[in-house]
């Protein structure tokens, strides 16, 4: 998505725990489009602090180009874990611990800064799996994502009549490292690249929601409330 951004002229806040692929992709952008400013820093979001400082240099980075800090996505996930009560309990804590309070502390670094300047675009990135509960390793990481959505409803109701957006956005499978984990190939596989276009143009819309690619997953969204816990077990 950042090699996307920046192919639409966008300036970058890229943080992640892996400095050196970070490194790698800011090399990347300036590439594809020298003009690019890209500000890039280590982060783990679960480090509490650390989340609101980071994002707090990141505005003052951008101050100093003469520009704000209007849009931030919150992506960071993981899938760990297994089925509850089977030895997995330390995996299934981390995956909550990352996808769900991660997000929540990223949520709120992100909208002190939003409120201050009256404006802002706040991205969750949650997944289709939000919408019905699932066994094994999908236990946890769907009900993080269900969070996700739920947080993002209640703080589009906060902020209504503000100039400040919040839109979900949930991809079904793209190809990532994430992915590549996974025993079998999961159905309606997109790649990495496809995936990432069709993310940044959602994004780009500024949309409440967005189903990512929209199909089949929009249809697929329709059908789920009617699937029996036979049937989500076959899913």
């Amino acid at each position: 998505m950042a090699l996307e951004f920046a192919k639409h002229g966008h300036n970058l806040a890229l943080c992640a725990r892996r400095l050196e692929k970070l490194e790698k992709l800011k090399a990347e952008i300036r590439d594809i489009n020298p003009n690019t400013a890209v500000f890039i820093r280590s982060l783990d979001v679960v480090q509490t602090q650390d989340v609101f400082s980071t994002f707090q240099q990141f505005e003052l980075d951008f101050n100093g180009i003469g520009e704000q800090l209007d849009r931030v996505i919150v992506n960071a996930g993981m899938g760990k874990g297994g089925s509850i009560g089977k030895g997995y309990a330390a995996a299934n804590m981390e995956t909550a611990q990352t996808n769900f309070c991660g997000a929540l502390t990223q949520m709120e670094a992100a909208m002190e800064i939003f409120r201050a300047q009256n404006h802002g675009h706040l991205v969750l990135i949650s997944s289709m799996s939000a919408f019905r509960g699932y066994s094994r390793a999908m236990t946890v990481y769907a009900a993080t994502k269900a969070g996700l959505k739920s947080l993002a409803e209640g703080l589009r109701v906060d902020v209504l009549h503000k100039p400040i957006i919040v839109s979900s956005i949930f991809p079904g499978y793209i190809a990532t490292e994430m992915t590549e984990a996974l025993e079998a190939s999961p159905p309606f596989m997109v790649s990495l690249d496809k995936g990432s276009k069709l993310l940044v143009k959602a994004i780009n819309r500024e949309k409440p929601t967005a189903y990512v690619p929209f199909w089949p997953w929009f249809f697929a969204k329709r059908l789920m409330p009617f699937m029996t816990v036979g049937m989500l077990r076959r899913f």
